[in-house]
């Protein structure tokens, strides 16, 4: 890939380098950003492998690929940049950006690079992932060789169509689980130091961990003890829990591991999507306005910058109510717009004309920044005002009319539907229950309803996947019309029982 790319020389380096003292200058923090140009087809090929340019071979990859380029040929979208959250950071800029493009991109890839850095829930994601990832391209790439490429792929695929089982609390551990969790590595890689394998230092713990576990089966009678009947310490990681007790051969482990690492880096990405983005635009949309942009590029700017911030008739833009959020934010503690005395005011005069002159909101934006995800970012911030002010509403299809058509403009309505929308990314909530359900060994998990339904037909699908992972029946518990519903497959057939 390195052939695909050159860094930035000339006019780009110049600009680079009066953007990088503009983002200084407002306080932004990030780690080195290095800039790479590529055509169109390469900054394609880094999108559907999101952003990195080894990873292990898999065809998914080359569908989000040729859907990207179709799109592009056809000029229904195009990627302007992408910026990786490592350190230092990598940003690719595609080669056929106007002159403008090239300095709105860069502002926006600095407000990136500063909330990678600073958000909370980036804090322990690994920086050195451009590394992590070739390697794991690398081993997936040698068990293809070992095993057979369309074993090894329908692995992947099966452990893809769970990626979304695992727990966002993982992301945040105490100083002490940290401490015990490295222990525990430490000592699983001392003991095995001497080992000439290819299994990642996961696999080695877990391995270490079985063959305690089968000494300690020797002397206690197999009717008096299950491994899969202990308690469960994290039961959304549903990942992590068929890593330790799967019966899984060693590859199947390092790449169930090595799967489970990568949905844990993408995840704060996921859990900040609207934040993100939103700052990215707030940055490059100050930058650019009040310090990088010539007279003759204004015009430019505005048309582009409406591009991307234009909403959709079928989805909400990130771009744009993250941006707006973030301006709001900056204007209501600029004026005291918060706290007991102007939420209790009953004067609408006052309360249009409040202004006490603070100027807490570049501050404010910063803390916001530091500490939340979009789901407690809308939770707090969005405000019956600011609803009004973006007129938005909701909507649903029409059989009677046979189109969509506004259902509310409620203000309670349209924040719980986007809450409901961000929450656990719309999908439903699904946690281990048992690995012994009714004493057989059965894998046991439990739909939470909490407002997001269970599909069935998802869930089948899912259960088979599971079932080739677990080797013994599956079952899932749901709550169906009122009843608790149990789907099982047991490798042949489905069957719901109340």
């Amino acid at each position: 890939m390195a052939d695909r790319t050159r860094p930035l020389d000339g006019e780009l380096l110049r600009i680079r380098e009066e953007i990088h003292s503009y983002a200084i200058e407002f306080g932004l923090d990030f780690y080195p950003v290095r800039f790479e140009v590529c055509d169109y087809d390469t900054i394609n090929i880094l999108a559907a492998q999101g952003g990195f340019p080894s990873r292990y071979p898999h065809w998914r990859f080359g569908m989000d690929y040729d859907q990207l380029s179709k799109g592009y040929a056809y000029g229904l979208q195009k990627i302007y940049e992408m910026v990786i959250n490592t350190n230092p950071c990598y940003a690719y800029l595609l080669n056929a950006n106007h002159i403008v493009d090239q300095k709105i991109v860069m502002a926006h890839v600095y407000g990136h690079a500063d909330f990678f850095k600073n958000n909370a829930w980036f804090s322990t994601t690994d920086r050195n992932m451009m590394a992590v990832m070739a390697n794991h391209g690398t081993k997936i790439r040698r068990y293809m060789e070992r095993f057979g490429q369309n074993k090894v792929e329908e692995f992947i695929d099966r452990v893809l169509s769970i990626e979304n089982l695992i727990d966002v609390g993982i992301l945040f551990e105490t100083s002490d689980l940290k401490r015990q969790r490295e222990e525990r590595l430490k000592t699983a890689n001392d003991e095995i130091a001497n080992e000439l394998d290819e299994r990642s230092n996961a696999l080695k713990s877990f391995m270490r961990s079985k063959e305690k576990s089968e000494k300690i089966l020797e002397v206690i009678k197999p009717e008096t003890s299950d491994l899969r009947d202990k308690k469960i310490n994290a039961p959304r990681d549903v990942m992590f829990y068929l890593l330790e007790n799967a019966p899984l051969e060693d590859w199947e482990s390092d790449i169930l591991g090595i799967l489970r690492d990568e949905a844990y880096y993408f995840l704060p990405q996921r859990l900040t999507k609207i934040m993100n983005e939103g700052w990215a635009s707030y940055w490059h949309s100050h930058i650019m306005t009040n310090r990088a942009l010539k007279a003759s590029e204004i015009i430019d700017y505005a048309d582009h910058h409406a591009g991307v911030m234009a909403m959709s008739k079928q989805n909400i833009n990130p771009y744009k109510i993250g941006i707006e959020l973030y301006r709001d934010i900056e204007f209501r503690w600029n004026s005291g717009r918060f706290g007991k005395e102007y939420n209790t005011c009953d004067d609408m005069h006052a309360k249009l004309n409040w202004n006490k002159n603070l100027g807490l909101g570049r501050s404010k934006i910063f803390e916001v920044r530091k500490t939340h995800n979009d789901v407690s970012f809308i939770d707090e911030f969005f405000t019956p005002e600011f609803c009004e002010r973006q007129q938005l509403f909701t909507y649903k299809y029409n059989p009677r009319t046979g189109r969509n058509e506004i259902e509310t403009r409620d203000f309670s309505d349209i924040k719980g539907k986007l809450l409901g929308q961000l929450s656990n990314f719309g999908s439903p909530i699904i946690e281990v229950e048992s690995g012994n359900y009714q004493n057989r060994g059965e894998l046991l998990l439990v739909h939470k309803h909490l407002g997001i339904d269970l599909d069935f037909g998802y869930a089948s699908d899912t259960l088979r996947n599971l079932f080739a992972i677990w080797k013994r029946p599956v079952n899932i518990l749901s709550k169906q019309e009122e009843q608790n519903t149990i789907l099982t497959f047991d490798g042949r057939d489905f069957k719901q029982s109340k």
